[in-house]
């Protein structure tokens, strides 16, 4: 730090410069100067051996060292990588400059990777967008070239990575268990999405009861859901294609079109369909605000369901991948939810407002998501969430079905509120043999199996997780129809081949064709969607 003239400090004398003078008394360049006789015409005599004068010699030595020539030498024996880190580095900081609202640069994160092509000396343009998260500017790479591999944009690779690494033998929750419950796990993964790929995959579909049937329809609809992906990196709940939704919500269509390539085991740096989901991830964190929300665009009754399957998307994305640059929107998607949760322990319509089953189980998901990708969540709101469902389950409103929930308080139980409610148990740590458990699940089957006289996607996308965890003889009789019947309904000709049809569901004539769609997958990639939960043998 520089002193300031006022603050009357007593600075001590400066030493003599090198360049002007020594301590040994020799005599300065000012000192020659004065000394010489007027009528010499210049300090720079020359001798009869043709040497330079002193006062001369010593200009040449400073220009030497420190002069233009010097600079430009040193710079010419500079390695060529070397000159091109100093440009880039400095193109880096003027972009950071430029870009900033805030006037600050933020944190600059440097990665790292091996190109296996020839090393090449031209500058290679691209732009750098800001999105300004709580304060913190998070630099996206978005306008690079998409024809360039994912894992050739962004490497995994890290310089002091600010975020933890995940413990690959931490448990799975960290929340309150239910009713006393002592939870028993099959596995306890730190990664819920590890049966995806590879052997795993097929280990578990086969274990599972999957079929050639259903795998081929999984990739016969991932395929019409591929066709329908808009330029800018989005779906659409309205179209291009046929019976589209009332309604338009393209945080909603995003995420659920991202979830079924993930769920089969995509990612944007690897699988069948990385382009897609490469441009839906940059699409959809474009979307999210400083406080995390993402849907903003969306009718009122529908942004929280959209918000919730975003934070499902983005967190299970940085679960399978790690990729740091999607940790801050991740965990900001997960803040938002904790702030919105209501007073009821739930999540409905509006954050802090009121709460019902339907949305509840969606963000529940969003942060179980979460906890196991390594975000930060509190861990009250588990205890806020089991509150909720006590507030709702069949004993509280006296209902004739047994171990039934709610949609809200004092509603009757309804079988899709059941499905939901007892998920959100099991991702809570309730024992397989909760008092309940087996009572609900065994309702479900026996009163309302799949059937598409009646067609429910979004109750069976439910029942069929808890079943699938449950295991036992009940999951046995709910797949017996499940791998038939869905596949046998899906479209094989037409231009909507791959496709469900949302004519007579029960949601599906007002959320359109991509919805029946996207969860008819969501149910057939059960079997290696998520790891199993529980191990049947542990039935008392």
């Amino acid at each position: 730090m520089l002193a300031s003239s006022h603050s009357g400090m007593l600075m001590p004398p400066a030493p003599p410069s090198p360049l002007l003078g020594s301590a040994a008394g020799r005599p300065t360049l000012q000192q020659r100067w004065r000394d010489q006789q007027p009528n010499q015409p210049s300090s720079r005599s020359v001798d009869r051996s043709g040497d330079i004068g002193p006062a001369a010699s010593e200009l040449a030595e400073i220009d030497q060292r420190f002069g233009f020539r010097a600079i430009q030498k040193r710079i010419q024996e500079m390695p060529v990588w070397l000159v091109s880190l100093i440009i880039h580095l400095l193109m880096l900081l003027m972009l950071a400059l430029i870009t900033t609202k805030s006037g600050s640069i933020g944190s600059i994160v440097l990665t790292i990777s091996q190109d296996g092509g020839n090393v090449a000396n031209e500058l290679t343009e691209f732009s750098i967008d800001t999105i300004e998260l709580d304060g913190v500017s998070q630099e996206l790479p978005v306008d690079l070239d998409l024809s360039l591999e994912p894992d050739r944009i962004e490497s995994s690779i890290r310089i002091a990575s600010l975020d933890p690494p995940i413990d690959p033998l931490a448990p799975l929750f960290d929340g309150p268990l239910l009713s006393g419950a002592v939870t028993k796990l099959s596995v306890l993964p730190s990664n819920m999405f590890a049966g995806r790929t590879g052997a795993m995959k097929q280990r578990l579909l086969k274990q599972a009861g999957g079929t050639k049937t259903t795998e081929d329809a999984v990739s016969l609809g991932l395929k019409w859901i591929q066709r329908q992906q808009l330029g800018d990196g989005s779906w659409s709940l309205r179209g291009p294609y046929a019976d589209g939704g009332r309604n338009e919500n393209k945080v909603s269509a995003t995420s659920m079109a991202m979830l079924a390539f993930m769920g089969a085991g995509s990612t944007h740096r690897g699988g069948q369909y990385k382009k897609e989901l490469w441009q839906a991830v940059r699409w959809l964190v474009k979307q999210q605000g400083r406080d995390g929300f993402m849907a903003g665009q969306a009718i009122d009754h529908e942004k929280m369901y959209a918000q919730a399957q975003a934070t499902i998307a983005l967190c299970e994305l940085y679960a399978m991948t790690g990729d740091s640059w999607i940790r801050p929107f991740a965990q900001a998607s997960c803040d938002f939810a904790v702030a919105a949760q209501s007073p009821q322990g739930g999540w409905r319509y509006r954050p802090r407002f009121d709460s019902d089953t339907s949305v509840t189980g969606w963000f529940v998901m969003g942060l179980q998501s979460g906890q196991v990708a390594g975000l930060e969540v509190d861990p009250y709101v588990w205890h806020r969430v089991a509150g909720y469902l006590d507030s709702v389950s069949a004993s509280r409103v006296n209902d004739y079905y047994a171990s039934g929930f709610s949609y809200m308080v004092g509603d009757a139980a309804s079988p899709s509120m059941t499905a939901e409610g007892l998920l959100c148990r099991q991702y809570m740590g309730s024992d397989r043999n909760l008092p309940g458990m087996r009572e609900g699940l065994g309702a479900i089957v026996a009163n309302h199996p799949i059937s598409y006289r009646e067609p429910d996607v979004y109750y069976w996308y439910y029942a069929t997780q808890s079943l699938h965890h449950f295991g036992g003889p009940l999951w046995k009789q709910w797949n017996d129809r499940l791998k038939v019947e869905v596949p046998a309904q899906q479209i094989t000709r037409g231009p909507e081949r791959g496709s469900w049809s949302p004519q007579n569901d029960a949601w599906g004539r007002h959320a359109g064709r991509l919805y029946t769609t996207c969860f008819s997958l969501y149910c057939l990639e059960v079997y290696y969607r998520h790891m199993p939960l529980y191990n049947p043998d542990d039935e008392v």
